[in-house]
């Protein structure tokens, strides 16, 4: 059978991964493939577009590749629009003048953006936002403008806004509506919603009729609007919304709805037999769905009539949770309360911009609807009751009141009927991941392949986890959280057992809860444990067999078995005459020399017997460890803030040291990084770090649990508006709840995701004292800056321990597998080849092994043994 998929969008590549599987599977039809991209490239993640500005790549958005559908026998061609149905013939036809057979035609051409008719829309720098290539346009005119305005304050407008000011620019959202996201949300949401975003540096201006586009006065252009007034920018980004990409029905007569989209059935087929559409250029029981969930499963309704199976499209709920600029936002089904008879419950909390609503039926027995803004931690337990008529407990209030308030226990999984959705994108349900065990699958990992439950947008992740954990657990599989077979307890119970029991020793601490001698996991931890509680030296006797090797030689070790001095500068500040000392030693010791993006200097090459006379000559010319070796504060990266920029409004620089000589040296389950910057310009990226600052007119915004690596988190905005002094108090005690309660190596990103309740739990925990614990975090907090000490100083005086730092126990020799090559006028690790020739010049050379330095003969490349 021969299939032409027309358009590989999200929704296209799935129905072809479908096919795909179907394929694979028992069955005797055999198909022949071809897809038809207009684009340049294959599917990508269009729900994750705004990431193109924080960092993410083209390749790292796709969702396929062309090795992929080579592999599975899938024909492709890029570039290639078609123009021409031919229904009689069965063909298409490219514009290249392209002609391909089929026997099925899938449709799946998606949307495009839908531009106002406005007089000026036309000009340079008037842009859209749907496609990687629209992403570059938004790039180029963004180093050329400093002010961009976002017309649309739909979901995808504030996409577009988020894009705009990842790209650093003043950014404006402007809505003809009187509030934003008028469909999911309702007027008290949208209201908490614009105050959420307006914290965030956004401006936001509602019921706003742009008339215009004119030559401007301050910027490129002025947006002249019905009530006589103008907004000047540089950059107009319109996000007003879709329309169905139907031309290539409408032009070649399939049937058409009255406002456009391309007419399906339940089996997805258009008024031909032989074609479907899919996705949002499809209309279903006269409705367009602009949700990729909805997509997926029609494409599986598809691929599923196409060889003879049963799988129809029934509609779709349009349920949704996600994080707009790390604005927490979730809409569940009747949101306004339309219903007739419909009832309301709505709880706020005002200083925390927390927003919840619930919509029930009149006979107060079924959730029809809900709204929630700044805390969805509600939203999966909320979303089952809606999906599967779960009766609602004798007082529904209680699902969306605080803990502690007469707030009902959260629906456990194991009340979830097997129907019930886990998984929206791929349509997972209870009862798939109940038959994937059954089939032989038994961890999280087996389940995410077979099933691709959290494989779209990752929304239902840790609802996933509780599934797969409550299912383990009935099938008699132990989910343990031992940190090791040493001690039958996880982290956060041991730092509490060192706490508590006044435990100081590794050994004493086994003695009593643990049983063995120790291992690779427990030790470290251990040590980590005790240096937050205790924060005693971590090479003292009873400590230093504790360590990992970074920790024991406090720097980090290189592929060569060399080691990198990392000196703090504060805030990235430093005077001339440190920096002529950096210089200078790394001259003197003929060390690799780098900047890097923490705003510091690192220092490559040395020699463990090196490392006491470097750190001595750093220490007296004012410097201090830098901790880059230890899961601890590393950096705290500021911009110039105030002091010299002309957009800093508060001193970013001076915020930066005072935080970073306060939290230096503070131990925990993972290494964190601040940022602090002066404006909402955000040029020290403040928002991707586990703290970030961003100062206001009146204060400082505090961000929280970001994180860059390998899956970069935007920070959630914590509270707004701080004073210096209430600022580091809310700091102090997130970073001490965190290193009580994190797991190992748990970065705060994914701890905080993990903590039941999540944001809105740390901000009740936190701002308003709700476990009683605010003054009990400081004082340990206190504790720890009160004995802060700097650990290179600590080893060069203490004799025991610079003993430690030689290349062998028995001698004082160095170690001659330790070769550097001079690349870019700097020394770099010698390759296993370079080692080689090496070895076979110093042989035939008379000079002494300890100062040789040689050209190898017949290369370029300058080989020294240090």
């Amino acid at each position: 059978m021969r299939i032409v998929v027309v358009g590989n969008g999200m929704v296209g590549h799935h129905f072809v991964d479908q096919l795909i599987q179907e394929n694979n599977a028992d069955n005797n039809t055999q198909l022949d493939v071809v897809v038809l991209s207009a684009e340049p490239r294959l599917a990508y993640d269009r729900v994750h577009l705004s990431e193109y500005f924080s960092g993410k790549t083209a390749d790292e958005l796709a969702l396929t590749t062309p090795e992929y559908y080579q592999a599975h026998n899938i024909k492709f061609a890029l570039n290639a629009k078609v123009i021409n149905i031919n229904k009689l013939a069965k063909t298409v036809t490219t514009a290249v003048g392209e002609v391909f057979e089929y026997d099925k035609l899938v449709l799946s051409t998606g949307s495009y953006p839908f531009v106002p008719p406005i007089p000026g829309n036309d000009q340079p720098h008037c842009l859209v936002y749907r496609t990687i290539e629209d992403l570059e346009n938004i790039s180029a005119s963004s180093a050329v403008s400093k002010v961009g305005v976002v017309v649309g304050g739909g979901l995808l407008g504030l996409e577009a806004a988020n894009a705009l000011k990842e790209a650093g620019l003043q950014t404006h959202v402007v809505e003809f509506a009187p509030q934003l996201m008028a469909v999911q949300v309702d007027n008290g949401g949208g209201r908490v919603l614009r105050s959420k975003i307006e914290a965030l540096g956004v401006q936001v201006h509602t019921q706003k009729a742009t008339q215009s586009i004119e030559a401007g006065e301050t910027c490129r252009y002025k947006m002249c609007f019905a009530d006589g007034e103008v907004l000047e920018t540089d950059m107009i980004l319109f996000s007003a919304g879709i329309r169905p990409q139907d031309a290539l029905a409408r032009e070649f007569d399939i049937a058409i709805g009255e406002r456009g989209g391309i007419v399906v059935n339940d089996q997805c087929l258009t008024s031909d037999a032989d074609i479907y559409a899919i996705g949002e250029c499809a209309l279903w029981n006269n409705f367009i769905f602009g949700l990729v969930a909805p997509g997926y499963t029609m494409a599986r309704a598809a691929a599923s009539h196409i060889i003879g199976g049963d799988v129809t499209f029934q509609g779709a709920d349009m349920s949704t949770k996600l994080k707009l600029m790390g604005v927490e936002v979730g809409s569940i089904g009747d949101a306004h309360a339309r219903t007739a008879g419909a009832l309301c419950y709505t709880y706020e909390n005002q200083p925390l911009e927390v927003y919840k609503k619930i919509v029930i039926d009149g006979e107060q027995k079924k959730l029809l609807g809900a709204v929630l803004i700044g805390d969805t931690s509600d939203y999966d337990t909320l979303l089952q009751y809606a999906l599967n008529d779960i009766e609602l407990p004798e007082h529904p209030e209680s699902l969306i009141l605080p803990a502690g308030a007469n707030a009902a226990p959260a629906l456990g999984v194991d009340a979830f009927p097997d129907t019930a959705t886990i998984c929206s994108c791929h349509n997972v349900s209870k009862g798939d991941i109940i038959e994937a065990f059954v089939t032989g699958s038994c961890n999280l990992g087996d389940i995410k392949s077979c099933t691709k439950a959290s494989t779209g947008c990752g929304g239902c992740t840790a609802l996933l986890k509780t599934v797969v954990d409550s299912e383990l657990t009935k099938r008699g599989v132990e989910v343990k959280k031992d940190i090791c077979e040493h001690f039958a307890y996880s982290r956060q119970e041991m730092f509490h057992l060192v706490k508590v029991g006044g435990i100081k020793t590794f050994d004493d601490l086994i003695d009593k809860h643990g049983k063995g001698l120790g291992c690779e996991i427990c030790k470290p931890v251990t040590a980590s444990i005790l240096a937050s509680v205790w924060n005693d030296f971590v090479l003292k006797p009873d400590h230093v067999s504790l360590q990992d090797t970074n920790d024991t030689y406090l720097g980090n070790m290189q592929k060569d078995g060399t080691y990198s001095v990392v000196p703090r500068i504060a805030g990235g500040e430093i005077t001339p005459e440190k920096l002529i000392v950096l210089g200078q030693v790394a001259k003197d010791y003929k060390l690799y020399t780098k900047i890097t993006g923490g705003q510091r200097i690192d220092l490559f090459g040395a020699r463990v017997d090196q490392l006491p006379a470097i750190w001595q000559t750093l220490i007296e010319a004012g410097f201090e460890t830098g901790h880059a070796y230890a899961k601890s504060l590393r950096t705290v990266k500021s911009c110039v803030g105030s002091t010299w920029c002309r957009f800093g409004v508060q001193d970013s620089v001076g915020q930066a040291i005072e935080l970073e000589n306060r939290y230096k040296g503070l131990r925990a389950p993972h290494k964190i990084k601040f940022g602090v910057s002066g404006c909402t310009r955000e040029c020290a990226e403040a928002q991707s770090k586990d703290i970030g600052i961003i100062a206001t007119e009146n204060g400082w915004n505090l961000y929280v649990c970001g994180n860059g690596g390998m899956k970069p988190r935007h920070g959630d905005l914590f509270a707004t508006d701080l004073d210096t002094a209430t600022l580091v108090k809310y700091i102090d005690r997130v970073l001490m709840f965190y290193v009580r309660t994190g797991d190992r190596l748990q970065r705060t990103s994914v701890w905080m995701e993990n903590l039941e309740g999540g944001l809105a739990y740390l901000q009740q925990a936190v701002i308003e004292d709700s476990l009683g614990l605010g003054e009990e975090l400081e004082a340990q907090m206190q504790n720890v800056v009160d004995t802060y000490q700097c650990e290179w100083k600590t080893a060069i005086e203490n004799e025991q321990s610079r003993k430690r730092f030689r290349q062998f126990v028995n001698s004082d020799k160095s170690d001659l597998n330790i070769v550097f090559v001079e690349e870019r006028e700097q020394i770099r690790p010698a390759t296993e080849s370079e080692k080689e020739l090496f070895s076979q010049t110093k042989s035939s050379q008379s000079q002494s092994s300890e100062s040789q330095s040689s050209e190898v003969k017949g290369t370029e490349l300058a080989i020294e043994l240090v």
